[in-house]
Parts: structure tokens; C-alpha cells; sequence
């Protein structure tokens, strides 16, 4: 059974809408397997409400079995036997009771899919109906470029009518822990994390798995589970050259991380992948990355692409490139692969993200010295690249950290590398100058030795977190 956790804004933003004295409707949209049919069902308990789950079957199809459900939430005997020909007669049918009601329609895409005027045949039904009633209308939709086309876009026939609207992200790791029963280590919450990302269905397959590689194993290398396949799932979904996507998350994923480089990676124009990246970007699969300084991030010539989402970076890194092997049943070889590459190729990297999200909650504690404007990580002209970053617009002082997923504690060497690049960078013709100097912060999985933390303690320019 799947575990509610977090969304407690996206439940807020609900109960706000339900409790509104006049109609509302309310768009709920993000990638499959996130977490949309959950929140909806949390909200639905207790409430006067119809839930509906919109196949891909054609349009008739979908209204008889809309019909039959109006029938049996309203208890009407006659519509159950009813010739019904049109969507107005039952959302009115629906809509006649005195008290709030909620109307859910989940996989809303499949309706504009099976007719392409239903959009526009839905706006006449809110404007002229539903509008008008003591209604709550969800549309909810797993397919993030048809709900931005059908829904959300300036020309959409419903653009202007949605009271509310929820993208549903993945779960911040500041929650993972909660779907564990067992007690788990920081260290094996970041490991299995960097695999699942913040996707709870994911999560909940890795939940029973005592050992990291042992999960990966049954969950991802096995080609009966549904991970094995799933990038090709989501992106066949959404966009129609595959084989162009893959092509270009796999050069990301290789280590091609500018626009310039993937290109010559893919033997193309440069001027020929911006559409692709941006349509990556919309999908929250890939991310453009500038230092944390840049004051115009759109205009920066410094950007660099990552694959943003944790389990599509796993599966390029070490399944997609391995899968002649896989399917030829030589799986212990690609799990030998992953068990010598996987912490230093893969989970070291999400770490930092995990201390970059950390450093958000040492601000809000007050344990640094300003509440930054953007947090991220900083790389310049001179070959320094810095982990962790922070800057204000209010501040003189810069924040700048390292990151180390060792087994070892990490020791006062560490810090003094992390002064000397620091000092590069500032040096750098590209930063501003800055007034004050340099707070750092040190994140290390595996502790601190005991000489570094007494040089911690007696400073008041250093943050250890482990």
C-alpha cells in the first residue's frame, strides 16, 4: 500500500479551494508514477465526491462508463438505463444536490486524446454550467506536454478558467526516511535515493530491499519489472522522437555536459538541440546549470546540463549502455559494473545535490551567517569547481562547500582545499569582489576527524555537517 508522505502544501492548496464559497477548478499535473492519484484520493475521504479515471478508449466509451458512475454516485436508477449522447446531461445530472461536490477526472489527457475538441466541449459545459454550482472540478493529468497543451497553454479553450493549479514534483530527500519502516543510516537513505529519486512508487520498491545492490538488482536490471524499462515508457509518452531524447540524455549522462559538447557527441549542429533540451527541461528530466554568481542565469555562457532526475541518471549511466548484456541474461557482469562505479560515478554526485538542499535548512535555523538568495555550485575560468554555493543580494559575504560520500572521516586536509580553491575563485575576473570573507561549510557521510572538529569549534567561519 502506497504511504502518504509530504504534500501537506499540496493538500493545503485543496482545502482552500474545496472550501471556497464559489465554483472552483483546479489543475493537477506531473510525470507518472509521482504521486497525483494519492494526493487526490487523501482529499476526496469524507467529502461528497466523484472520482474518474479517463482511459485510452474513444470518447463514447469513456462517456458511458462517466455515466455509469453519475449513476451510481447520485443513486439515479433511470440514468443507469439511459441512452445518454451527451456530457452536459450527466455533469448536470451530477451537479443538482445542494452541497459541495467534488468532481475528480484523473488522466484528463486521454479525453482531449480520444477527441481533440473535447477541451472546447468542456470549457461550454464550465462556462455555461459548472461555473455556475456549488462545484469543485479536478483535472488531473500524467502527461505533462498534453495538459500544458490542453489545459494550461494560452490556447487551450480552458486557458483562464483554473482557480488553482499543482505541479506535483518528487518528494524532497528531507522526507525519504519516512518510507522506511526499518531504521536506515544516512549513508544507505542516500544511496537508495540516489536510484529512486523522490518518486514514491519507486521508492516503495526499494522499501523491503536490505541491500542497495541486491535492490537494483530485482528492481532495475530485471527485465520483468517495470523500472527496466522505464525511460523508454515516460518519453515514448510524451514526445515522438525517442530515439533523439535517448541519444541526447546519453551524451549528458557520458560526461557531455555543454551544449558544445553534446552536439559533437551526437555529430549535429548546435543550433539543432535547443527545442530538445528545452522539451527535457519542461519534463524535469534535464536541468541547465549556471554558477551560483551569475546575475543573468538565461543569458550566462557558462551553463552546464545534468540529468535532474535520479533514476533516469542511473539507468543511462549504467543500464542503457549495458543492455545487450542484459538482454543476452549476462546481468552479473552489468552488477559487478555498477557495484565498482556506483558510489564514486553516481552517488557521490547526488550527494551534493542532498547538501545543497541542506544548506536551505541550516539558513532557516540560523546556522549561517545570511538567508541566501540562491544556493547551487560555483565552477570558473581557473579549473576550480566548488560543490556547494551561496550567495545574497544582501550580503558581502560568499558561503562555499564540499561534499564528501567517503567511508573515511573526512579531515582538516579537506578544509585546506577547500580555502585554497576558494582563494582561486575569488580570484576569478568573472566574481564580484567581496567584502567580507568566505564562510565554508564541510558535509562528509562518513563524520569528521577529531582534529578538524576542534579546529571547527574554535572558528567562527566553519560548518560541519554530517
Amino acid at each position: 500500500m502506497q504511504r502518504f508522505i509530504d504534500r501537506t502544501d499540496d493538500l493545503r492548496t485543496l482545502e482552500e479551494q474545496y472550501a471556497s464559497d464559489a465554483a472552483s477548478l483546479v489543475v493537477i499535473y506531473g510525470r507518472r508514477r509521482i504521486g497525483k492519484t494519492a494526493l487526490i484520493t487523501r482529499f476526496l475521504e469524507g467529502k461528497d465526491a466523484l472520482y474518474f479515471l479517463a482511459t485510452e478508449e474513444s470518447e463514447e466509451q469513456n462517456r458511458n462508463a462517466f455515466q455509469e458512475s453519475v449513476a451510481r454516485v447520485t443513486g439515479d436508477a433511470l440514468l443507469d438505463q439511459a441512452v445518454v449522447g451527451s456530457w452536459d446531461v450527466l455533469f448536470d445530472r451530477l451537479t443538482q444536490q445542494s452541497g459541495r461536490m467534488v468532481i475528480a477526472l484523473d488522466e484528463f489527457q486521454n479525453l482531449g486524446k480520444a477527441n481533440p475538441a473535447f477541451p472546447s466541449v468542456f470549457q461550454r459545459i464550465w462556462d455555461t454550467l459548472l461555473s455556475k454550482r456549488n462545484v469543485m472540478v479536478i483535472l488531473c493529468g500524467s502527461l505533462i506536454s498534453l495538459m500544458e497543451s490542453q489545459v494550461l497553454s494560452y490556447s487551450s479553450p480552458l486557458y483562464g478558467r483554473r482557480t488553482a493549479q499543482i505541479r506535483m514534483k518528487q518528494i524532497p530527500f528531507d522526507f525519504y526516511r519516512e518510507f522506511f519502516t526499518a531504521p536506515l543510516t544516512r549513508r544507505q537513505l542516500v544511496e537508495r535515493y540516489s536510484v529512486t529519486g523522490g518518486v514514491p512508487k519507486y521508492i516503495e520498491s526499494f522499501c523491503d530491499r536490505g541491500n542497495i545492490y541486491r535492490a537494483i538488482a530485482q528492481n532495475v536490471l530485471n527485465a520483468n519489472s517495470y523500472l527496466y524499462d522505464e525511460p523508454n515508457f515516460l518519453l515514448s509518452k510524451e514526445v515522438s522522437e525517442v530515439g533523439t531524447y535517448f541519444s541526447i540524455i546519453k551524451a549528458i549522462a557520458a560526461g557531455n555536459r555543454r551544449s558544445g559538447e553534446i552536439a559533437a557527441a551526437l555529430n549535429t549542429k548546435q543550433t539543432s538541440l535547443g527545442k530538445y533540451l528545452k522539451v527535457l527541461e519542461r519534463l524535469d528530466l534535464v536541468e541547465r546549470m549556471v554558477p551560483v554568481t551569475e546575475h543573468d542565469p538565461q543569458k550566462s555562457k557558462r551553463g552546464l546540463y545534468r540529468i535532474k532526475d535520479n533514476y533516469i541518471r542511473f539507468w543511462f549511466r549504467f543500464v542503457f549502455p549495458q543492455l545487450g548484456l542484459l538482454e543476452t541474461g549476462r546481468r552479473d557482469h552489468v552488477e559487478e559494473q555498477i557495484r565498482k562505479n556506483f558510489i564514486d560515478g553516481h552517488v557521490s554526485y547526488v550527494y551534493e545535490e542532498v547538501c545543497r538542499d541542506r544548506l536551505w535548512a541550516f539558513a532557516e535555523q540560523g546556522q549561517l551567517p545570511f538567508m541566501p538568495d540562491r544556493v547551487g555550485a560555483w565552477w570558473g575560468r581557473r579549473d576550480v569547481e566548488i560543490d556547494v554555493a551561496a550567495v545574497s543580494s544582501a550580503s558581502a559575504r560568499p558561503i562555499f562547500g564540499e561534499c564528501k560520500f567517503w567511508k573515511e572521516q573526512v579531515g582538516v586536509n579537506v578544509l585546506r582545499k577547500l580555502e585554497g580553491q576558494v582563494e582561486r575563485a575569488l580570484a576569478d575576473p568573472s566574481l564580484r569582489p567581496y567584502d567580507q570573507p568566505p564562510f565554508y561549510v564541510l558535509f562528509s557521510i562518513g563524520g569528521f576527524t577529531e582534529e578538524l572538529k576542534r579546529i571547527a569549534s574554535e572558528r567562527d567561519d566553519v560548518l560541519l555537517s554530517e
